[in-house]
């Protein structure tokens, strides 16, 4: 079944999950031509592998913490900060916390 994405002037809730943290899972909230926006959910010690997507990133720790790498450094984002990406740059998660976030891709054409 395919999972309902948000319709253009629908409210989306980005609070975080708390207690529903662990059985939540990672899905896309609403997807255009030219934006996607996720939540991210990633248990403690579980990690992304690093990876490239054409356009602009944005990662916003909504809760938890996660460590960034982007080409090669280091980011740790703690519940409330943000970390912008450009495209085509070479970047992984790990949490190092339960966490999610919200992830914003610009779709490159």
């Amino acid at each position: 079944m395919a999972i309902a994405h948000a319709r253009p002037g629908e409210a989306i809730n980005v609070q975080p999950l708390g207690a529903r943290l662990h059985s939540e899972r990672t899905v896309a909230l609403f997807k255009s031509e030219d934006l996607e926006l996720m939540r991210l959910v990633l248990p403690a010690g579980k990690s992304l592998p690093p990876h490239k997507v054409p356009g602009e990133i944005t990662v916003q720790c909504i809760e938890g913490r996660i460590d960034v790498t982007v080409d090669g450094k280091s980011h740790v984002l703690g519940a409330g900060q943000l970390l912008y990406l450009a495209g085509d740059v070479l970047h992984g998660v790990v949490a190092l916390e339960d966490a999610s976030a919200l992830v914003t891709v610009a779709l490159r054409r």
